[in-house]
């Protein structure tokens, strides 16, 4: 499957990543980052997320402590990486974010 637009990967559901109360501190970062203040899917015990192609997606550090606040643990690599990864096997309690459009 294709897809234009960032994805979220929420218990086996595809959703599509609804970036809007980000976009608020797009020029802080030159992109609009990932933060804490979108819809994350934190029921789950991994969290892995792909910042696209080249690595563009900024990760706020936001976003990381509250992972840390709810023992989430958090992998961040490019979205070809994570493919990879996710191919060779996802683990059981792991969510994902994929930026994909660039």
């Amino acid at each position: 499957m294709k897809y234009d637009h960032d994805i979220v990967i929420d218990a086996g559901k595809i959703k599509k990543r609804k970036k809007g109360p980000s976009k608020s501190r797009r020029e802080e970062f030159g992109h609009t980052p990932l933060t804490a203040a979108e819809k994350i899917p934190w029921d789950a015990r991994h969290l892995w997320i792909g910042t696209g192609l080249y690595g563009k997606l900024p990760v706020t550090e936001d976003l990381y402590k509250e992972a840390r606040r709810r023992g989430v643990e958090v992998l961040v690599k490019t979205t070809p990486e994570l493919v990879d990864l996710i191919n060779a096997g996802l683990p059981a309690g792991t969510n994902v974010i994929l930026h994909v459009t660039c």
